[in-house]
């Protein structure tokens, strides 16, 4: 039974979203913490808590990474996002003091983009007016470092292949963003304590319910951004924050721009979603198998939740036919047949024509095809040189059909192939039209004598 990963962001994204929604799904929590225990050596300076919080009265899972004095980063700090006097509502079960930190009115904090980056505050006591720009004084970590970190974490290789690849495109990203090489991207770019958490865990979690429940696909919903600006390391910056928008945009990712202001897709959000994205589309008919709900930290006018389900296909698949079709007027009537013959053998369903007039009472026909998705590309390409039409239209259609069997039945005229749909069981033109030439019996006669005893009760 085919099973679906969804992931709907109709309120935004983010790391720590995503890897709350996964969890609450059912991902295994031990194995996760054994992942993060295995690169406490390496990425010093954190630690995590899972809980259960309120957002707009909706449990959701929390996923939140604790980080030291020397590691934090304010990236929560709804006032310094979006300006002193941002309005926001906490919700319940958040506690958004930050320690260490005594700024005065009008102090401007440094700050690099959304949600899983490194903002480099270090613990300042800042008095009034006072406007500081942070020095990097980590040691910087580029792409090549955290990949090193991540084959030397307790990963599975799906795991580890996936946060490779979340990491690759969140630095494709900064480095169109900042004009340089890839491998001159560091730090607070990719690199941040709490950027090499999410992605990691997000990875782990997403390959535990691959495992868990044998997912074969991830569909993403459009991505919910909001508009406005928010305050980064390089100033402040429009929504969304051009890696966010590169991502976006090398990715294909659907975007829907809300009215509210505020940041509610982050670059590592948008790279999670590229990374694992295999579908846009749901399945027609599903049943949902498990759900879950993960929160974010940042405070909006509308809640910042993630909602995450695994569907399976109903057993009720939708039967889906494509029906091509032309409007030709200048073509030689013996054309037709010659091309219906070439398309019932390149695997048309059904081929026919329709008498139409066209403008100026022009007298012609209208080309029908039916045919599967996968061979509309040949059917095109045979009406296209075999005709002279200019244009194919394109039509989807569900259909109910019956099941269909052929067999051989024994009958009073001899041996005949037959075909059976539902309940009823007809005679296959070929094998009773010989049956009539060899006996010189009408094809009517014998058509309604062998039917009659095929469907005799």
């Amino acid at each position: 039974m085919k099973r679906t990963l969804y992931l709907e962001c109709y309120s935004g994204i983010s790391g720590d979203m995503t890897v709350g929604a996964l969890l609450d799904l059912g991902a295994d929590q031990k194995v996760l913490d054994e992942a993060l225990d295995s690169i406490r050596p390496f990425v010093p300076g954190f630690d995590v808590a899972v809980s259960r919080v309120q957002k707009a009265g909706i449990d959701a899972c929390d996923f939140n990474v604790i980080l030291d004095r020397e590691h934090e980063n304010h990236d929560h700090d709804m006032e310094y996002l979006h300006g002193e006097g941002h309005h926001h509502e906490h919700g319940e079960g958040y506690d958004h003091e930050h320690e260490g930190h005594g700024h005065g009115e009008g102090h401007h904090h440094e700050h690099e983009y959304g949600e899983g980056h490194d903002h480099e505050h270090e613990g300042h006591e800042h008095g009034e007016g006072h406007h500081h720009e942070h020095g990097h004084h980590h040691a910087h970590t580029g792409l090549a470092e955290i990949t090193d970190v991540l084959n030397k974490a307790k990963l599975t290789d799906g795991a580890r292949a996936l946060a490779v690849k979340v990491f690759g495109i969140l630095a494709e990203a900064e480095s169109k963003a900042h004009n340089k090489p890839i491998n001159e991207v560091h730090f607070h770019e990719v690199g941040a304590v709490d950027s090499i958490v999410d992605i990691m865990s997000a990875a782990v979690c997403m390959d535990s319910l691959k495992e868990k429940y044998k997912i074969t696909d991830v569909a993403i919903s459009e991505l919910y951004e909001g508009h406005g600006s928010v305050r980064c390391q390089h100033g402040i910056l429009p929504v969304p924050v051009p890696a966010t928008a590169n991502i976006m945009e090398a990715y294909g990712l659907p975007v829907h721009f809300m009215e509210m202001q505020g940041e509610f897709v982050t670059p590592t959000g948008a790279a999670i979603a590229a990374a694992v994205r295999t579908t846009e589309h749901l399945p027609g008919r599903f049943k949902v198998v498990a759900g879950g709900v993960g929160a974010g930290k940042r405070n909006y006018e509308k809640a910042s939740l993630l909602r995450a389900m695994i569907v399976e296909q109903s057993e009720a698949q939708r039967d889906v036919i494509y029906k091509l079709e032309s409007n030709i007027d200048d073509c030689p009537g013996e054309t037709f047949g010659y091309v219906m013959d070439r398309l019932f053998e390149a695997g048309a369903r059904d081929v026919y024509y329709t008498p139409i007039y066209m403008k100026k009472n022009r007298p012609a026909y209208q080309l029908n095809v039916i045919c599967r998705a996968e061979d509309i590309p040949g059917m095109e390409q045979i009406i296209f040189r075999e005709t002279t039409t200019i244009g194919i239209r394109r039509v989807e259609m569900e259909r109910t059909v019956l099941k269909r069997e052929q067999c051989i039945n024994n009958t009073s005229l001899g041996t005949i192939e037959v075909k059976v749909c539902g309940d009823r069981t007809y005679p296959e033109y070929e094998s009773l039209m010989a049956v009539c030439k060899e006996q010189g019996i009408p094809y009517l006669e014998a058509y309604n004598q062998v039917f009659a005893e095929l469907n005799r009760k």
